[in-house]
């Protein structure tokens, strides 16, 4: 039993690594977020595929990593809506910071793409929109049936639920580092903003993953989860604070506003079950 546990750990290293190689194939090489398509959807789709490898070889059912049958729409649902509302307070402070500071000009809808320096480009067809939605639902398949599925599965072999979402969680903050990591080697950022921005992203990024986690495990499936990420980065290419200055230049307060509030929500709600069930 001991083996097949260790399997496990290192199954996960193998995957992890396998996935984090396309990713930094198409962010160095392809950079297809930098074109007009404006998203790294390629290695997302491999992603995809390994997922669904890992399924069929490693002889699991899909509703054992949170694709389940049930509460499907009605999760969505709810994560969509969870994920707007909390970023209602935050586009609120947001506007009022910025016009504190010198004036709003405008709230726009249109396409961009998030990069470590801010988003960037202004699209407004509908092809854009289209693109972006679907970029984004690939990503969310992907990450949550990757980080939260099949490694959160694989790891409680091992561990228990916490240390198992601590581990995913982690190496969901890491995967995150390659952004940073580009602007650094491109020449556009220096060692001092890679490593500041490195941190940032990996701690934040580590505790929205630690979120979804046990989203996942309130609801015992990953559409919860699946919808509030999906609302988390769509909105960051969609809806925008403008200013006589530029746009989205407090973005980085209305996403920690966002995710702050949401964090605590959802931890709350997680202690409250499980005070529930070591009651009953």
């Amino acid at each position: 039993m001991r083996d097949k546990k260790e399997q496990m750990i290192f199954g996960v290293a193998v995957l992890y690594l396998l996935c984090f190689v396309f990713r930094l194939g198409e962010y160095f090489v392809l950079r297809t977020d930098q074109t007009v398509l404006g998203e790294a959807f390629v290695h997302k789709l491999m992603g995809i595929g390994i997922l669904f490898a890992a399924v069929k070889y490693g002889r699991l059912q899909w509703g054992e990593i949170g694709f389940t049958r049930d509460r499907i729409w009605h999760d969505l649902r709810n994560g969509l809506a969870f994920g707007l509302l909390v970023f209602i307070p935050a586009y609120a402070a947001e506007i009022i910071m910025v016009q504190a500071q010198g004036g709003l000009k405008a709230i726009s809808l249109y396409v961009s793409a998030y990069s470590v320096e801010g988003t960037i480009g202004s699209q407004t067809g509908p092809l854009f929109f289209a693109l972006c939605i679907a970029g984004n639902g690939i990503n969310v398949i992907m990450e949550e049936g990757i980080f939260r599925g099949l490694f959160q599965r694989m790891l409680e072999k091992r561990f228990s639920f916490l240390v198992s979402a601590g581990i995913a969680s982690g190496l969901f903050g890491l995967w995150h580092i390659v952004a940073p990591a580009r602007s650094c080697y491109d020449g556009i950022m220096g060692y001092q903003g890679f490593l500041a921005s490195a941190v940032l992203l990996v701690v934040t990024s580590s505790l929205v993953g630690f979120k979804f986690a046990l989203m996942t495990r309130l609801t015992n499936g990953l559409y919860l989860a699946m919808g509030d990420h999906f609302v988390n980065n769509t909105i960051v290419n969609l809806l925008h604070v403008v200013s006589g200055t530029g746009a989205d230049e407090l973005m980085v307060v209305r996403v920690t506003i966002a995710q702050t509030v949401s964090f605590v929500i959802v931890l709350l709600c997680y202690l409250r079950a499980q005070r529930k069930a070591i009651l009953s």
